[in-house]
């Protein structure tokens, strides 16, 4: 296999690993051992290795690195979302979202520095798209944020800075290292993958084999209104997006999230809900209401407490499971980018 001069150990896939191993005359079981080292111990140098042959440590060391990030500002929440911006090796900022919840801490990771999607809401299109992450530098997010938190994820959502089906890649492959069993080994169905609605690879992805959930940033029952928030609608409108979402929920019989963030006097009517309930009417789908971050770049803001429960309420009565997100993090600017944004 080829290997890159900034490559780092969490860019290889086990399968990658023994791959290197075999080509540089080791045998396959020091995989093994290399990722107990690196994913259960969550060691910094590859020197801490004291059950791997001194030859085959210097060969790694040469090969891989392990640093990719260090971290700028850790923001903590009163409800105690943390959110922490990284400085990767290129001097690039990134975000990670730490997020409690009643069945553990959840890691909201980026896939991209900055985002070309553009929606009209969100801080992290302020900036385009400058580059893609490696699938090491999404598992490093991992890795990092529990060192520097002191807890265990587990439980991942891919909804940070970028599409994530824009790295799409790198993204499957980082989906398959945090799965392995001898790697993070979080399950799949505990990891969420959200996209604006690229719909070649909501199809393709239909087709991955894993138990990954997938969300889609929907926030809107027409075109109309869908257009003046999210610019891929232009290219993938909403007829479209739907007919992807049939063919996946086809494919693979899972349900389908539906983000839904609300905006005040835009897309939080009595009248948008009932649209909404008539467009997903008998899908296997459920809902997520999600209360605004105001972003100080969007003319937007958050949908009134009175309004969003309205809204809920329309959707429940029509038989569309729905649940009303809890504000998390709204006091350290958590919405994608806005961090990164206010430190560039």
């Amino acid at each position: 296999m080829k290997v890159s001069d900034i490559m780092l150990i969490y860019d290889l896939t086990y399968e990658d690993l023994e791959e290197f191993l075999v080509e540089n005359g080791y045998p396959k079981y020091r995989a093994d051992q290399i990722w107990g080292w690196v994913y259960r111990q969550k060691i910094d140098s590859f020197e801490e290795m004291n059950n791997v042959p001194e030859d085959l440590v210097k060969l790694l060391s040469e090969n891989f690195k392990f640093n990719s990030m260090e971290l700028v500002i850790k923001n903590v929440s009163a409800d105690g979302t943390i959110k922490f911006l990284y400085d990767l090796h290129d001097a690039n900022l990134i975000e990670t979202v730490l997020m409690k919840h009643n069945y553990g801490m959840s890691a909201c990771v980026t896939t991209q520095v900055g985002c070309n999607i553009g929606c009209s809401f969100c801080a992290s299109g302020i900036l385009k798209k400058h580059r893609d992450l490696s699938a090491g530098e999404i598992v490093a997010q991992i890795i990092k944020t529990e060192k520097d938190s002191g807890v265990r994820i587990s439980s991942i959502v891919v909804m940070g800075i970028g599409e994530p089906f824009d790295n799409y890649k790198n993204l499957v492959k980082f989906l398959q290292i945090v799965n392995h069993p001898k790697g993070l080994a979080i399950g799949a169905r505990h990891i969420t993958v959200s996209t604006s609605g690229l719909v070649p690879k909501i199809k393709e992805f239909a087709h991955l084999g894993m138990q990954v959930n997938l969300a889609i940033s929907l926030h809107a029952p027409n075109n109309e209104i869908r257009s003046k928030l999210m610019k891929i609608n232009e290219r993938f409108n909403i007829e479209q997006v739907m007919e992807a979402i049939k063919y996946y929920i086809n494919v693979t019989n899972r349900r389908v999230t539906i983000e839904y963030i609300m905006i005040q006097e835009l897309n939080d009517s009595e009248e948008t809900a009932k649209e909404l309930a008539k467009l997903l009417k008998g899908m296997n789908v459920y809902v997520n209401l999600i209360p605004y971050n105001k972003v100080k770049e969007a003319p937007y803001e958050r949908s009134s407490l009175e309004r969003r429960e309205k809204f809920y309420q329309i959707l429940k009565d029509n038989r569309i499971t729905a649940t009303l997100r809890r504000e998390q993090g709204h006091d350290i600017n958590a919405a994608c980018g806005q961090l990164r944004s206010q430190n560039l």
